[in-house]
């Protein structure tokens, strides 16, 4: 992966200061920290930060075709890049490096905005059209790759990480009230809110065309559009795979196909191993292609109930590998790294384990390498977080007729957790704005339930006039014909996998150590594989992943491959030990909390003394817990980027600009 950054002049060709540029790459510089390189022609600059994997010596970009007639600045990964070359070239086309950027500018030239359907992998695109004068930026499937825009008046930006924007100098710092309530809603942020005022992050599978107004008087147009989406086979029209040995043969060969791919590079590979059936499999089939040479690392907390070490070390043994290379992860390393992290990840991030990963990433970095493995898309394809179980209880439940007895349990969780009941209404409404009922509703409720205890007047305001589901931009005519457990799927890629886990969780905490993360799971043939799948070879019975686990006991010990899903986390309530760090209670004071005005002064202060009386691991406690840590993290991010009087804490400033751009 890399760092892009761009200016266009919607105006018109006005010359892009060569300061500007340069600072947008600048900050850049920890996703790429081999090579630069920059273009700037009348009226658009193009800027790249590059972390070399393929095409070591002659990969820099921007990257052109023949003719000049389109630039290029690229960050990610093609992983067909070799088939797709030796296509190209059979077609007549002439490339001249061996780095799988240069594809990008040829498919162009054959499918214009056709390409972005013939690309596979995880990538972030920035690609300017010499003849049409056109700047076209595209996004991943899935999610993978970031990429975050902003028009400023006559001109328009673009970059992989907001602090590129921000050191432009054209991009004020200001907070987005919705952008906050997206992350009290999922705990994510799924976009296209940002936490930043006029930010936006261009969506999973879409791509943006910007054409600049002339001298003759035309007007810039910018238009957004969508070249892939995920989709199902209609409720009762999926593959109900008659045959289960040919099933677990043929998801086998997809799997490992797709492993195979990610281990293209002119760099060593290594891979997170966190015990898991997930990353346990990825590293099984890694090592069975490339020989048990290959690095693994993974997290020791320092708490027996959340530690998984020894089943890293289990599986390890299994596979014949050597020992995963260990990061130790203590409570007060949560609280020591939380300040970088959002840095890093530049929105609140409630999760503690995101810093325990900053760190992982920082210990691959210190053993020389660049690129890593990991497990994350097999839960998001297979079923394998609790709450899908949870749903199916939920669900039986109302099996009575005449009787909601779901509504009611959960109406009794809402009161066991001391809050205002939401109005009745709430929840079919709720339903209807997302395709139907949905497991995730009451996974991001626990959260949610943290806007009636801490929002002030203001977030007040925007809970009651916003709804954050509604701007995700759902497709939810298709939605409403596939089996609630795809729609559960569907949600949970769009809103966690692509707002958190290859976000705060994924690419932030690896890039800031300049470490490349890429997903087998997240193949584009893996995806379509399992989509047209029947739910029960998903979730059966309460077994989850049922068609993985069955590939598992080939390649795992049973104790893995039976293993239940452990979420990966840290303590939640380390804000919260005794003796309190210094810098939560700066940020959470009267004074820092009136200053930023998103929380209500008082009950900050009566919960953060009201649930150390509650019992540890309790529901109660937990969904408090999570609704302090957002607190607190909202509060830091405002220190770090908007308001750096908070606390005593580092903030992010951007480089010295020297230059302006006439508006």
């Amino acid at each position: 992966m890399c760092g892009i950054a761009g200016v266009l002049d919607l105006a018109g060709r006005r010359p892009v200061p060569q300061e500007i540029i340069q600072n947008m790459a600048r900050a850049l510089v920890h996703r790429g920290p081999d090579e630069e390189g920059f273009l700037q022609r009348p009226g658009v600059a193009l800027a790249s930060r590059r972390l070399s994997i393929v095409g070591l010596a002659d990969g820099q970009q921007p990257v052109t075709n023949e003719d000049q007639s389109a630039y290029v600045v690229f960050n990610g990964e093609l992983f067909d890049y070799v088939e797709q070359r030796a296509a190209l070239q059979a077609r007549g086309h002439r490339l001249v490096s061996h780095c799988d950027t240069e594809i990008i500018p040829h498919l162009w030239e054959e499918s214009r905005e056709g390409m972005f359907g013939r690309l596979r992998g995880q990538f972030a695109i920035a690609l300017w059209d010499v003849t049409r004068r056109q700047l076209t930026l595209g996004r991943d499937r899935f999610g993978i790759a970031p990429l975050y825009w902003t028009r400023q008046g006559d001109w328009l930006l673009f970059a992989s990480e907001i602090k590129g924007l921000l050191a432009s100098g054209m991009v004020p710092a200001k907070p987005d009230l919705r952008g906050i309530d997206h992350i009290f809603t999922f705990a994510a942020m799924p976009g296209p809110v940002t936490c930043f005022e006029g930010v936006q992050l261009l969506s999973p599978g879409h791509y943006l065309q910007i054409t600049p107004g002339n001298e003759a008087g035309a007007a810039p147009v910018i238009e957004e559009r969508v070249y892939w989406e995920m989709d199902f086979p209609d409720a009762g029209q999926e593959d109900p795979g008659a045959d289960p040995r040919k099933l677990v043969d043929d998801f086998e060969a997809v799997l490992l196909k797709a492993v195979e791919k990610r281990l293209r590079a002119d760099v060593p590979v290594g891979a997170y191993l966190s015990g898991g059936l997930d990353s346990s499999m990825i590293v099984a089939m890694a090592c069975r292609l490339k020989g048990p040479a290959i690095n693994t690392y993974t997290v020791r907390v320092d708490d027996p109930g959340l530690d998984e070490l020894s089943a890293a070390n289990l599986s390890a043994r299994h596979i014949g590998t050597k020992p995963p290379i260990v990061q130790d992860f203590r409570a007060s390393d949560a609280l020591a790294m939380y300040p970088q992290l959002i840095h890093a990840a530049e929105a609140p991030v409630i999760d503690t384990s995101c810093a325990a990963l900053l760190m992982l990433a920082r210990r691959v970095h210190e053993c020389g390498q660049k690129v890593v493995l990991t497990g994350e898309g097999a839960d998001e394809w297979l079923a394998g977080y609790p709450w899908y179980k949870v749903a199916k209880v939920l669900d039986l439940l109302d099996c009575i007729p005449g009787l909601k007895l779901s509504e009611t349990a959960r109406r009794a969780y809402l009161k066991l957790n001391h809050v205002p009941l939401y109005p009745p209404e709430m929840r079919p409404a709720l339903e209807e704005s997302i395709g139907g009922p949905n497991a995730w509703i009451d996974s991001y409720g626990v959260l949610a339930l943290s806007k009636l205890r801490f929002y002030a007047a203001p977030m007040r305001e925007v809970l009651a006039n916003t709804r954050p589901w509604r701007g995700l931009g759902l497709n939810l005519e298709r939605a409403r014909r596939w089996h609630p457990l795809n729609r559960g799927l569907w949600i949970g890629a769009r809103v966690t996998l692509a707002g958190h886990l290859l976000q705060a969780k994924g690419d932030r905490v690896a890039m800031h150590s300049s470490v490349e993360v890429r997903y087998p799971f997240l193949d584009e043939d893996v995806f379509d594989f399992t989509a047209k799948l029947s739910p029960r070879w998903k979730l059966r019975g309460f077994r989850d992943k049922h068609l993985l686990r069955l590939v598992a006991e080939r390649w795992l010990p049973p104790e893995i491959a039976r293993r239940h899903k452990v979420i990966f986390r840290a303590p939640l309530d380390s804000f919260h030990i005794d003796p309190e760090p210094p810098f939560v209670a700066e940020l959470l004071s009267e004074e820092s909390l009136r200053r930023t005005g998103y929380f209500d002064v008082a009950q900050v202060r009566h919960w953060r003394t009201a649930f150390r009386k509650m019992r540890p691991g309790a529901p109660p406690r937990l969904s408090v817990e999570m609704g302090l840590a957002a607190v607190v993290a909202t509060q830091l991010w405002h220190h770090t980027f908007i308001d750096g009087s908070l606390a005593d804490l580092p903030t992010w400033s951007a480089p010295a600009c020297t230059a302006s751009l006439t508006r």
